[in-house]
């Protein structure tokens, strides 16, 4: 295996050095001959030294020469579609565990490379776990066992690593982070297998004492300073894991929420809360949790949306992207939000594969498109074994501490989430993007101080020549293989 050493990159540099080069953007000369657009280029690629670098050498000065081989992006700014709320991170107790091992000086280049909007990618939205997950170091709770009452209630669990953490992430991030929490699964007694573990249900004689849970904990929080934008019903409600999980039908989601989660929340003046159903992955259980939900209004006044991962392709599957789309078409008053995901099983010697990360900007180029107002990715830091995790379900991060030698190790995964989260923020608008053909994947966004992103992502073995057309503008550009650009203009 090779040393975790080899693998370290120091993108804060990078990003500082792009970030000083997009400064003085007005003298550079990166437009076409055709046009007076100015067009500011970033590009990550593999085989090279690009991570997220200013690239303007890469438009062509040179008229364009129509060739059948050649692809068109032709961008509308007129064609607009849904608000972008943001993108970010799931700050986990194990995300928080390893933060608390590096140096202050790492400490201070993770938070800045992963929140600081100029010199990193600027996350702007991050979730975190009601007590215990798979990505803790044990099982706990915030109660004692048995406090239907819970007079016994409190979060002093999280104040040693996670509210530390989420505190100057907020801070790194100018002030504000859209957070939001989720359960994996209620306290054992609540449950008809009286364990936090392996799946189950919640008894219907505890309904009422789990909603106070989400609103306590809520409250507690933003009593430490921690505003919580929004929550999710519970973490995957149809998979009965190993670890912390519980399940409900789409009937008992619906009932819990309309009879006692949203009540809960409005009585005790927690009405403005975002409220996530499914939380699970894209398919057809997606469309029919929204459905029932949706459809019935004593119920989705509760719903502020639905939230879904990736994992349906565990089995060898392809994407779900149309399942997406399907419940945008169908409610497009409802908003549709990515809350999970990862690249699964994790193995040291690929801590720098690039397929990982164009699973990365395959699935973020789709479900933006299909109508996403939000991505988050999951645990926004790991160690050197993709850890810590209380059942050995390793996996990947963007970000690793190697513990032992106090460095961070840099994914390809971390460049190409940051081709969107650095560029695109939130309350922009996806604007038409419509591409000749499919050997480029696409997507743009007007951002609301007038600038536009379009992000282009290049998954084949050669480089290619694609043509940006917006109004009568149009600037020739190279990509090379395997690669991700962004185009600011």
């Amino acid at each position: 295996m090779k040393s975790i050493s080899s693998l370290i990159l120091t993108p804060i540099l990078i990003l500082q050095v792009s970030y000083a080069l997009a400064q003085h953007a007005e003298s550079s000369k990166g437009s076409s001959s055709h046009s007076n657009k100015k067009i500011e280029l970033y590009t990550t690629a593999e085989n090279s030294n690009l991570r997220l670098s200013s690239s303007n050498n890469l438009i062509s000065n040179k008229p364009s020469q129509q060739t059948s081989e050649k692809v068109f992006i032709e961008v509308d700014p007129k064609k607009t579609f849904q608000t972008f709320l943001g993108i970010g991170g799931a700050i986990t107790d194990a995300s928080a565990e390893v933060f608390a091992k590096l140096s202050p000086k790492k400490q201070q280049e993770f938070l800045t490379a992963y929140y600081d909007k100029k010199k990193g990618i600027g996350y702007s939205l991050a979730r975190t776990n009601i007590h215990s997950c798979d990505f803790s170091s044990e099982s706990y709770t915030y109660i004692a066992e048995g406090d239907k009452d819970l007079k016994t209630f409190n979060i002093d669990h999280d104040r040693k690593f996670r509210i530390p953490l989420l505190k100057k992430a907020i801070e790194t991030a100018g002030g504000k982070l859209t957070l939001f929490v989720s359960p994996w699964s209620p306290p054992a007694f609540m449950k008809d297998n009286n364990d936090i573990l392996h799946g189950g249900v919640l008894l219907p004689e505890f309904a009422q004492s789990w909603a106070n849970y989400y609103a306590k904990f809520i409250k507690e929080y933003e009593k430490e300073g921690i505003p919580i934008w929004g929550l999710t019903i519970q973490n995957e409600p149809m998979a009965s894991q190993r670890w912390e999980s519980c399940i409900y039908t789409p009937e008992a989601e619906r009932d819990f929420l309309k009879n006692f989660l949203g009540p809960t929340l409005e009585k005790d003046g927690l009405g403005s809360k975002k409220i996530i159903i499914w939380d699970h992955n894209r398919g057809d259980m997606l469309e029919k949790r929204a459905q029932l939900v949706f459809s019935d209004p004593e119920v989705s006044k509760y719903a502020w949306g639905i939230g879904f991962h990736w994992y349906e392709t565990w089995n060898g599957g392809t994407p779900k992207f149309e399942s997406v789309a399907n419940v945008n078409k169908a409610f497009p008053n409802k908003n549709l939000i990515f809350t999970e995901g990862c690249i699964e099983k994790f193995d040291a010697t690929k801590f720098q594969f690039w397929g990982n990360a164009e699973r990365y900007g395959l699935d973020m180029i789709n479900d933006f498109n299909n109508g996403t107002v939000g991505w988050t990715d999951w645990n926004i830091l790991l160690d050197q074994n993709g850890g810590p995790n209380h059942v050995g379900n390793f996996c990947f991060a963007p970000i690793h501490a190697d513990t032992n030698s106090d460095q961070l190790i840099y994914t390809p995964m971390y460049y190409y989430i940051g081709h969107l989260s650095k560029f695109v923020r939130p309350d922009a608008k996806r604007i038409s993007n419509v591409a000749s053909n499919k050997t480029l994947l696409s997507t743009s966004f007007l951002n609301a101080d007038g600038k536009i992103a379009t992000i282009v992502m290049n998954q084949s073995d050669k480089e290619v020549v694609y043509e940006i057309k917006i109004n009568s503008l149009k600037n020739t550009i190279t990509i090379p293989a395997h690669a991700m650009q962004t185009l600011v203009y």
